[in-house]
């Protein structure tokens, strides 16, 4: 008989992927054009809604009506980006360029480091960029003033500053790859130069037409364009966030890692209010998107239920919650790589929702007196994918 951490070993990437329905690949043309349409209105309504008003309030609730609007267009070309929006390969690059304009992504860059690196490298340590979590070792290295950055951005309201540090700028901005890649990022780094300057230079026109001043066409375009941008930030930050960083979500050394455990193990299925998935197109569905980015976004519930009932032991699955956000922004700070589990700042484990720990009791009614998971046991992280299996 062989060993129980025997069993998780058979998973691969390429048997998930075989679960899913042939539909779920269907993307013809006509199918986003409606979802399109919508996200195009809603976000031209909150525009034309900050250019005609100065009112606190309503600009106010105008800004995150903008923010998620820019979320809901840049997840529709990050669908594009995928080649999962049409079957025409290049409408999606042309649209895709186009949707994430006012998210001011640069488009060749994003398809880089999201699609060649995150995608292929899913919570493998030292390969995927995005959230990666700091050893214990590497936080006490750190200057004062890195550390405090660190504690900021990894709090539940550091999200927005962490994707427009280490995503944004770094990323996208600074980007200088000395491969075949180099040309196309330039020229969408310039797309994207031409976007700012030109709605900026039509907003100045614009106020000194109106007699209202240059300094009033600034404000409006600092109204429409940058803080609904940096409102998105924030939005798309924490959105990744939960997709890769929770209590039950472990990270894997170099060794230790597969593309079974990173795309089908490394991330949740959250479910969210039909009200926001408006914007959010499905995105919080991201088990399937992992196995395959190739499905369209309409099509991600369905698969996502086809790689459920194949491995029902592995999905995790949930409603959204902010107490749960809070839990994870708490307790989730460093990483110990060696014995698969999350550390806070202190060096304190974090032990997994006790619920979803099968045979690992509660001790007194204490989270900390749960046995810390040993490295190769089958239970070591979550969901029986062991950190040696």
């Amino acid at each position: 008989m062989s060993e129980p951490n025997d069993a998780p070993r058979r998973h691969t990437l390429k048997e998930a992927i075989s679960v899913i329905p042939t539909s779920c690949y269907e993307n013809p043309t006509r199918k986003a054009i409606p979802y399109l349409l919508r996200a195009g209105l809603i976000y031209a309504l909150a525009v034309a809604g900050l250019v005609s008003t100065d009112n606190p309030w309503l600009v106010f609730l105008l800004w995150v009506l903008a923010g998620l609007a820019v979320s809901g267009l840049f997840i529709l070309g990050h669908d594009a980006c995928h080649g999962a929006l049409f079957e025409s390969k290049a409408l999606c690059r042309s649209l895709g360029r186009i949707l994430m304009l006012p998210a001011l992504h640069v488009y060749s860059a994003w398809d880089m480091g999201h699609n060649r690196v995150h995608h292929a490298f899913t919570i493998r340590q030292e390969r995927d960029f995005v959230w990666h979590p700091l050893t214990e070792g590497e936080y006490r290295g750190r200057s004062h003033w890195r550390k405090i950055v660190h504690r900021i951005e990894w709090s539940i309201l550091g999200a927005g500053l962490y994707y427009l540090v280490e995503i944004w700028y770094k990323k996208m901005v600074m980007l200088k790859p000395a491969n075949k890649l180099a040309q196309p990022i330039a020229q969408d780094k310039r797309l994207v130069l031409y976007f700012v300057v030109g709605t900026l230079a039509l907003a100045v026109v614009g106020g000194l037409a109106l007699g209202a001043g240059a300094a009033y066409g600034v404000w409006v375009w600092t109204k429409i364009i940058i803080v609904p941008w940096l409102m998105f930030t924030h939005t798309i930050g924490a959105t990744v966030y939960v997709h890769h960083i929770h209590p039950e979500i472990p990270w894997h050394a170099d060794g230790l890692w597969s593309k079974f455990k990173g795309q089908v193990a490394g991330t949740t299925n959250l479910h969210i209010p039909a009200l926001f998935n408006v914007f959010f197109h499905n995105i919080f569905v991201h088990i399937p998107h992992h196995v395959d980015p190739r499905i369209p976004f309409y099509h991600l519930p369905a698969a996502g239920q086809a790689i459920k009932a194949h491995y029902p032991e592995v999905v995790h699955e949930q409603r959204f919650s902010l107490r749960d956000y809070l839990r994870a922004t708490r307790r989730c700070k460093l990483y110990d790589f060696e014995r698969c589990r999350w550390l806070d700042y202190r060096g304190r484990p974090c032990p997994p929702n006790k619920a979803q720990i099968l045979g690992q009791p509660q001790i007194d009614g204490d989270d900390q007196a749960l046995r810390p998971c040993e490295r190769g046991t089958l239970w070591c992280g979550y969901r029986g994918i062991g950190c040696g299996g």
